[in-house]
């Protein structure tokens, strides 16, 4: 039976050819995977492999892999990513399986605007597909075709590997597509990275496709709302190979850009257990006294440069009993900015918003 098995899926000679052709010897030479991908410092992406972006549902996990699509389009930084992608290996392929052909175009538009391009006309290195009508089989077949017929392709994403197959709780079909990532990135020496939902009771993601993702990949990232600011996501690694990163923070600016928080201090995480960090402006100072504070320092003057404001606010916020070192400064404004506290106008100046709601 076994013979039987393995003749209708594979002959015997072409095992035996295979069987020699995996053979590695400690006298050869072998690449190392060209680093593609960067977190900070940390490679979280080489071609020949797969990444993953888990995270729950509004999260923001597609405004970040937007993020990761800018960056490589531009060679260069976004958020904390850098992509350094060869000239062979220019072009990105987006895949879409969840959203509409209307939905799809804001997100090119969004990519387009993180890399200061015109959003009127299609960059040369970006295809972009919406799969969304088409059945598990087709959107594998699709992506396949695609994979295989583009030229300089170097990066593909996934938005929605959940929709490549029937059942994410079935071992079968989950090992299928992990088995085809990993040959398609082998073969054509590409990073597929893969944006997957957690489970809503726990961190893992979902099904048992998840659990592969989780098993094969050389990175997972996950994607989750700071608990004390749902407008701000926080980015941090669940599984890495390479050394790991410091997590960072961005939220969606009034452009609908996701924008860096510089200097956001995360929270730190102890026995699986979420632990604040020593200072949150948001929870350690009343709204009460962030009135007062900042009532007193743009009484003075009606707007301010960055470095005018934070040494107007280390006077005022002295007025009501809080010290605030160097870090916490920082910590502080971009807790500002992001309840809209303070607002920035077109010459970067910053301006006190009284009607602020905490």
């Amino acid at each position: 039976m076994m013979e039987e098995r393995m003749t209708t899926a594979l002959t015997v000679e072409a095992a035996i050819k295979m069987w020699h052709a995996s053979r590695l010897s400690v006298t050869q030479t072998y690449e190392m995977s060209p680093e593609i991908i960067k977190a900070q410092d940390s490679v979280i992406g080489t071609l020949g492999n797969f990444s993953a972006s888990i995270g729950k549902a509004k999260s923001k996990k597609t405004f970040n892999v937007s993020a990761i699509v800018a960056a490589a389009l531009m060679n260069g930084t976004v958020l904390r990513y850098t992509a350094t992608l060869p000239d062979n290996k220019r072009r990105v392929l987006y895949i879409d399986t969840e959203q509409s052909p209307y939905h799809c175009q804001k997100v090119i538009r969004r990519i387009l605007r993180l890399c200061g391009l015109p959003t009127d006309r299609d960059h040369e290195n970006h295809e972009y597909l919406a799969l969304r009508k088409y059945s598990p089989e087709e959107r594998i077949e699709i992506t396949r075709q695609a994979i295989y017929n583009l030229s300089d392709i170097g990066l593909v994403i996934i938005d929605g590997i959940r929709d490549f197959v029937n059942d994410i709780n079935s071992p079968g079909e989950s090992t299928r597509i992990i088995t085809m990532l990993m040959k398609w990135t082998d073969e054509r020496q590409i990073h597929i990275h893969a944006i997957l939902h957690q489970n809503k009771s726990d961190e893992n993601a979902r099904g048992h496709i998840g659990t592969e993702l989780n098993n094969k990949a050389e990175t997972v990232l996950l994607v989750e709302k700071v608990p004390q600011d749902s407008d701000t996501s926080c980015v941090r690694s669940v599984h890495i190979r390479a050394m790991d990163f410091e997590p960072f923070a961005f939220r969606i600016n009034s452009d609908a850009l996701p924008e860096l928080m510089e200097g956001y201090v995360t929270a730190t995480r102890d026995g699986g257990r979420q632990r604040r960090s020593k200072f949150d402006p948001y929870a350690d100072i009343s709204e009460q006294h962030h009135r007062i504070a900042l009532e007193s320092a743009f009484s003075i003057q009606s707007e301010y440069g960055y470095k005018e404001l934070t040494e107007a606010l280390l006077k005022a916020y002295s007025l009501v009993s809080v010290k605030l070192s160097n870090n916490k400064i920082v910590a502080l404004i971009s807790m500002l900015k992001c309840k809209r506290m303070i607002v920035q106008d077109g010459s970067k100046k910053y301006t006190y918003n009284n009607e602020f709601k905490y």
